[in-house]
């Protein structure tokens, strides 16, 4: 546990009870800090209360006079589409308001740390898609090369219920948007940015708040190094605002569409093949093809940016590789779970938006596809652009007819996982992918994205064995 350093003898609220909730209200407790609990769901006060949380309702009148400052878990919005009238409230009196992630920020760093040889490093790692396997192979490259290193945020563990530093650890962040737009302290040692593309508009109102909330990460952080992926012109703006040059490689630009010149540092895919150039010079090859754990271009761009941010710490190309190849993949991110009879079964429920899914498609050929869900916000038309690869869609969900309707693609509506996999299996030829890739979101028919794709294994599952 990082205990919650600037509070001590203050009363401190937190609302919303759930992992990170909670995990904060201990750690401010662990910091001789007063939490004040609160969340509009009576087991998840029950469970704070059963570990000796007082619960108050942060809604009644005067609830902010003696607060110091109040602590918001990441789903809960503070200004767009509308503020929760709880954070409404703390603003209206005055009060701060923060997350767990701006708290391990102003938290972390111990006087311990003046007796290390090396001081602990955070590598903090935000984006649109890609984030949690990029932050998840930094941590397997670090702990396969021998460092100590610990793995939280939005993948893992919370960040305030990690290990203090030990002399030359890691932390390795997956940060959302959710939890940079509002941290009050954001200061990573190395900060990357995979790519955007839309999503959870609704949440930042449009793509510029959505960016902005990012950007943050690199803007408030002022970070050592910055690894950016410059294949979108957001990403290509941020890099040059970052740069004092076309030298400086305090930036390292990733790209997977184009080979990347120029006297800076620079890390790029093309054909299968990771090349990395500083200073003109050619510094690091890698074949990423026969790389089972990392499959399609956006795979490879998750490798470009977990390789430059291990070279920023010093590791060296060959043991990057070598990690690389005993990468085993993280669970619903084009995660292969059979191959059976010449077809290979994969589930990619973590493509929850457009741009996620199109990249699923296009690390396989002949795909029978699993799609469909809770549509997000500008609908799904530009699925059309990876009609080439697909054989037959099957779509899910409680608007499966309307989200047909927009493919060009040949799709039957199958409403249930059951039948749409039942149906995919029963069509699929050697040589073709079963693909979950959903392009949407999961709630219409199940909690969250991790329970759908695990529906989907064990729809396959258990067909095989039939």
């Amino acid at each position: 546990m990082i205990p919650v350093k600037g509070f001590s003898g203050q009363k401190v609220a937190v609302l919303g009870l759930g992992r990170s909730g909670l995990a904060a209200a201990r750690a401010l407790h662990a910091g001789k800090a007063e939490p004040v609990c609160w969340d509009d769901n009576p087991a998840a006060r029950e469970l704070a209360e059963a570990e000796g949380f007082v619960c108050t309702d942060l809604c009644r009148h005067g609830s902010f006079d003696d607060i110091a400052t109040l602590i918001v878990s990441p789903g809960i919005p503070h200004l767009y589409p509308d503020p929760n009238p709880i954070v409404a409230a703390a603003l209206e009196a005055g009060v701060p308001v923060d997350n767990d992630i701006g708290l391990f920020f102003r938290s972390f760093a111990g006087p311990e740390w003046n007796n290390y040889d090396s001081p602990p490093r955070v590598i903090a790692v935000t984006g649109s898609n890609g984030k949690s396997t990029t932050a998840a192979l930094i941590h397997h490259i670090l702990t396969e090369a021998g460092r100590e290193a610990q793995l939280a945020g939005n993948i893992g563990r919370g960040v305030l219920d990690i290990d203090p530093g030990g002399d030359g650890s890691v932390v390795v962040l997956e940060l959302s948007s959710y939890q940079t737009e509002l941290a009050r302290a954001l200061t990573p040692d190395v900060a990357v940015f995979t790519n955007l593309s839309p999503d959870h508009l609704d949440r930042h109102a449009g793509m510029g708040g959505y960016f902005a909330a990012k950007r943050r990460l690199f803007a408030e952080g002022g970070p050592d190094r910055a690894v950016i992926g410059i294949d979108e012109k957001e990403g290509a703006f941020l890099a040059g605002q970052l740069a004092e040059g076309r030298a400086d490689d305090r930036v390292i630009r990733v790209s997977v569409a184009r080979k990347l010149t120029g006297p800076g540092w620079q890390v790029f895919a093309r054909k299968g093949f990771l090349s990395e150039y500083r200073k003109g010079r050619q510094a690091g090859s890698i074949d990423l093809r026969g790389i089972t754990g990392l499959p399609g271009a956006h795979n490879h761009q998750n490798a470009c940016s977990a390789y430059a941010a291990c070279r920023a710490l010093g590791l060296a190309p060959r043991v990057i590789e070598d990690a690389l190849h005993s990468y085993p993949g993280l669970p619903h991110r084009s995660q292969i779970i059979a191959e059976v009879g010449g077809i290979t079964y994969v589930n990619d429920s973590k493509a929850t938006n457009v741009d996620s899914a199109l990249k699923a498609l296009s690390a396989f050929k002949k795909v029978r596809w699993v799609c469909g869900g809770l549509e997000k916000e500008g609908g799904v038309a530009a699925l059309n652009a990876a009609t080439d690869q697909v054989v037959k869609a099957y779509v899910i969900g409680r608007e499966a007819a309307n989200f047909a309707m927009q493919l060009k693609a040949d799709a039957l509506v199958c409403t249930t996982m059951s039948e749409a996999v039942e149906q995919a299996m029963k069509d699929a030829q050697p040589g073709e992918t079963v693909l979950l890739a959903p392009a949407a979101a999961s709630f219409d028919q199940y909690d969250n994205f991790e329970q759908r794709g695990e529906d989907f294994v064990a729809e396959v599952r258990q067909r095989l064995l039939e």
